[in-house]
């Protein structure tokens, strides 16, 4: 973010014809004792000799950690000016840091350390999945943190006579995907809102797949991006019948059949795709009924699904005190290409294995279901909330999570399969081989919001989804 500042100022100088702006401070991980020894030396003639601050030594047990990250900003000839610790607050790791222990060696001839110091903390914290990034800072420094974006939570301690202030880095990871993924959805389909029956029946719009009407079957359709279809056939084609399949089973059908229509510039690129579609079907033992093939054009793909049940399980039938459970399949991978944004635990199932998967909802019946899409776990927790006329609330540490995938990007990925249910109690564990796990609840208050082990609450989003409302 530092950097980002420093070279956006200087193109616009050169463009502007002026003089090329001076480099900013220069920010960057201590990765040798030597360096993380001089920071500790600043920090004591800072915060022990002058500030008087802490008696004989300001090390403790987050110096020890080593998940702690120091960052220090340093002079052309190595020398360092500054620096700052980040550093996880729980043990696992569950997205929550706090930053501390600032310090700039020449407050007077600082040249922006101090600022360019704090917004490294902020983007390395990001870029490592961090979902609430905290810091007590003295009273005198609250106004730098704020202009710089920072929240201020309400006092804090008094060290050694000296006030502070709580601080929050504003992490809006949740919001932006949910915003970008589904909040443009009602206005955009207004025009099939006004028909009989349009977005589905009451008590079904906006859910994952469509009742029928005067059947018992549910249909769903999902279509890939081209992007994705052009530089990957094989698994654009398997995963257009497993989210597919994931929406029929989150209403609780067991599915009959699939249609798809697939396009591609070249034969051989339609013959990748097509193997990936029939390899997914044979996996999950659904025939491809029928569609539509064409050659010669740009890449494009989408399945429909049918599937048979006569209870389906809607999105909105979670009532405020109802217990939000996660069943997600743990194993697998990111997938290559796609790390941090497609967890694959499906291709390496079994057809059993994947065909129990496929019918949790239908064999526990719970009052409401919905398949975690590509609004991640949060996103898709807050549509279901949205269709029950409520909001929700996900405890944090209780979700569960594979090992390799850091919080902020378990929370905001497609994770091949994981399904949110809402009933008066947790879910069962599941038949196949993913877990069950209690990780929150409905509540009055519109939008989705985390609990965290010390019991702050912060928003994760900050209304609707969708808005389309209540189901």
């Amino acid at each position: 973010m530092g950097a980002e500042s420093v070279l956006g100022s200087a193109a616009a100088s050169l463009l502007a014809g002026g003089r090329r702006a001076e480099p900013g401070p220069v920010v960057r991980i201590a990765e040798d004792p030597r360096t993380v020894a001089a920071y500790h030396r600043l920090r004591h003639e800072e915060f022990v000799l002058r500030q008087g601050l802490f008696p004989g030594s300001d090390l403790d047990d987050v110096d020890d950690d080593t998940r702690t990250v120091v960052l220090v900003s340093v002079a052309p000839d190595g020398t360092v000016l500054g620096g700052v610790r980040i550093a996880p607050c729980a043990q696992p790791d569950i997205g929550w840091w706090s930053g501390s222990r600032l310090v700039v060696a020449d407050t007077a001839h600082s040249g922006g350390i101090g600022p360019a110091l704090i917004r490294s903390a902020c983007a390395h914290v990001e870029a490592r999945g961090v979902l609430r990034f905290d810091a007590t800072v003295q009273d005198r420094y609250s106004p730098l943190f704020t202009s710089l974006g920072w929240v201020d939570t309400g006092a804090g301690p008094v060290v050694a006579g000296r006030a502070h202030r709580r601080m929050r880095w504003p992490v809006d990871r949740i919001q932006r995907l949910a915003d970008s993924t589904k909040s443009l959805l009602s206005g955009l389909l207004s025009p099939f809102a006004g028909q009989s029956g349009g977005l589905g029946a009451t008590g079904f719009r906006g859910d994952d797949g469509a009742p029928v009407p005067g059947t018992d079957l549910v249909a769903a359709c999902d279509a890939i991006l081209p992007s994705m279809v052009e530089r990957d056939p094989e698994w654009a084609g398997w995963c257009s019948v497993l989210v597919n399949i994931g929406d029929l089973s989150a209403m609780g059908a067991d599915p009959v059949g699939l249609l798809d229509a697939v396009a591609a510039p070249t034969t051989s690129h339609l013959e990748r795709i097509v193997r990936g579609v029939a390899a997914a079907a044979a996996a999950w033992g659904v025939p491809v009924l029928g569609g539509h093939t064409q050659v010669g054009v740009p890449s494009a793909l989408s399945v429909t699904a049918l599937g048979r049940t006569t209870r389906p399980v809607p999105a909105g039938g979670g009532r405020v005190g109802h217990t939000l459970s996660l069943t997600a399949d743990l194993g697998g991978s990111w997938r290559p290409g796609y790390h941090e944004r497609q967890w694959d635990s499906s291709s390496s199932r079994t057809s059993e294995e994947l065909r129990l998967l496929a019918g949790h909802v239908a064999e526990i019946a719970p009052a409401a279901a919905k398949d975690v899409s590509m609004a991640g776990i949060v996103g898709t927790a807050g549509m279901l909330a949205e269709a029950s006329g409520t909001g929700a609330q996900l405890d944090v540490a209780a979700i569960p999570r594979p090992q390799g995938a850091s919080v902020g990007a378990w929370l905001t990925c497609f994770p091949g399969y994981a399904m949110l249910t809402a009933d008066r109690g947790p879910a069962p564990e599941p038949a196949g081989p993913a877990v069950s796990a209690a990780c929150g609840r409905l509540t009055a208050e519109p939008g989705v919001r985390l609990r965290w082990p010390d019991g702050e609450v912060t928003v994760a989003v900050a209304g609707t989804v969708t808005g389309f409302g209540p189901a």
